[in-house]
């Protein structure tokens, strides 16, 4: 290891997140160099195998292989610094680890902390990774990060159909079940709403009343009754859905 000429890999699958990284750090760190970029954990491999430098500036989400996969490959031949996402559980991990982190969007000053730190680090043994691996690995990735829910196992009957969320006008509290009202009938899920509302696609379903969500893309008309309240009348069937008052803001746009 060089104390003189430090050399970096960074691995980052976002490109302008990348770029500007490298940026920054020519900016903060002009000894440092930078021997190689990755777009995703395979070429970050590679490149720890052939460059092995002293620095992995490494992603933790990356397709190929997870910034965690190759983390655990480098057995204390460099000293890594993790880009994440990831919430203030993960980064206590990092802090008792005494492995640096840089949290997306880049921070100059949080990027100059680290580059301080680093500095101090290059004439010591890389810190071991094991136990924040540990953590970092029985960890779910962001929540920002995971995928709506596009599909559903309900009981229509006596028959479990496998249902889109789009063929659903609206959720409903029932009891130990949720209904879900479809164009051809309805049908039954034991998950409750409280799972459903961190699930499913914000933008696409509403929650209207503390017992209903409602699919945006099913509502034909909003209007208020005598009593002045607000109501929703669907594009199919004859239902109609009480809006609770906390929640009327959410309709002023339309």
């Amino acid at each position: 290891m060089s104390l003189t000429s430090p050399t970096a890999v960074v691995a980052e699958d976002e490109a302008a997140l990348r770029g500007e990284l490298v940026e920054q750090l020519d900016k903060l760190w002009p000894e440092l160099s930078i021997v190689g970029e990755a777009a995703d954990g395979l070429q970050a491999l590679r490149l720890l195998d052939q460059q092995q430098p002293d620095i992995l500036f490494l992603d933790i989400e990356m397709p190929g292989a997870t910034g965690i996969d190759v983390a655990r490959q480098v057995g204390g031949r460099a000293h890594v610094v993790f880009v994440t996402a990831y919430d203030q559980y993960a980064i206590d991990a990092f802090d008792q680890g005494a492995v640096d982190y840089l949290l997306k969007p880049l921070n100059g000053a949080r990027l100059f902390t680290a580059v301080t730190r680093l500095k101090a680090r290059l004439g010591q043994a890389p810190a071991p990774l094991g136990g924040v691996l540990d953590q970092l690995g029985a960890r779910p990735a962001p929540s920002a990060a995971r995928a709506p829910l596009r599909w559903i196992n309900a009981s229509v009957g006596q028959t479990l159909r496998l249902i889109t969320v789009d063929e659903v006008m609206f959720f409903q509290s029932d009891n130990k079940y949720t209904r879900l009202a479809l164009k051809d009938g309805e049908a039954l899920i034991r998950k409750p709403l409280k799972e459903l509302i961190d699930e499913l696609d914000p933008q696409q379903f509403w929650q209207i009343h503390r017992s209903t969500l409602v699919n945006v893309n099913a509502i034909a008309s909003v209007s208020r009754d005598f009593r002045g309240r607000m109501q929703i009348k669907l594009k199919h069937g004859t239902e109609t859905l009480l809006v609770a008052e906390s929640c009327a803001h959410l309709f002023r746009q339309m």
